[in-house]
């Protein structure tokens, strides 16, 4: 309606479907169906030539206008759709006892998955899931390392700290800050370039989710690490003897 009425109200205007009249044989047309057609209803685009492909114009007629010898039937069912089958076969022939019902009868959960579409997108969902979680688990340990390095090397100024009268909590809380510091900046750092390079991957993957829980849950594994990489050296230079490293110094 947006191509040929230029968005404006559908209803009530006529249209011709030239095609109606030059119907291959196993398809069968009431008289008239070539002729103007009064447009009752509007619907939503639907992708009927494939996900990848822009919606085509679509007319939906009447099975009494237009009937080919082949018609696909969509039942929606509260449980397992194929279960229903024979009670679905049942119903069509109490209404029609010459009707047969043939054909290859899925789910419509079978139908999607058997579109090269899907396969395609799978693939590519595979695909970047597994480089995620690997590039996830690189960030992981290479973060752990620096961090516990460069709290490590301060051993011995954690240690003098607590000769000197510091107390643990806060030689605990100078060591998170510094660490959280540079840790946090990588964090907003890698958030901005992951919305920056949003519509690049957007591209390839035309159909995904966006789920801010992913990006929280990957920001929040990030920091436990660098919580981790921060205490369990700290601990461990708490524990040496003050004395002992005011001699070191």
């Amino acid at each position: 309606m947006r191509h040929y009425l230029s968005g404006g109200d559908a209803l009530g205007h006529a249209l011709r479907v030239p095609e109606f009249a030059t119907l291959p044989p196993w398809a069968l047309a009431a008289n008239g169906a070539a002729g103007w057609l009064q447009i009752i209803g509007v619907v939503g685009d639907s992708l009927d030539d494939g996900l990848d492909k822009p919606a085509a114009p679509a007319v939906y007629a009447p099975y009494t206008l237009v009937t080919a010898q082949f018609t696909q039937v969509l039942v929606r069912t509260q449980g397992e759709p194929l279960a229903m089958l024979n009670s679905i076969k049942q119903k069509i022939a109490s209404i029609d006892p010459d009707q047969q019902t043939a054909g290859n009868i899925r789910d419509l959960e079978g139908w999607i998955q058997r579109e090269p579409e899907y396969a395609r997108a799978r693939l590519i969902s595979i695909l970047f899931g597994a480089f995620s979680i690997l590039a996830l688990t690189l960030a992981a340990v290479g973060l752990y390392s620096v961090v516990s390095y460069t709290v490590l090397q301060r051993t011995s100024e954690l240690g003098v700290r607590v000769a000197l009268g510091a107390r643990r909590r806060d030689v605990l809380r100078l060591v998170a800050l510094s660490a959280g510091t540079s840790v946090g900046l990588g964090i907003v750092a890698g958030l901005a370039l992951s919305l920056g390079l949003n519509r690049l991957i957007a591209r390839w993957i035309e159909s995904g989710t966006r789920d801010p829980f992913m990006v929280l849950a990957a920001s929040g594994l990030l920091i436990l690490v660098a919580a981790l990489a921060c205490m369990v050296p700290a601990r461990r230079a708490l524990a040496i003897d003050p004395m002992a490293a005011l001699r070191c110094e």
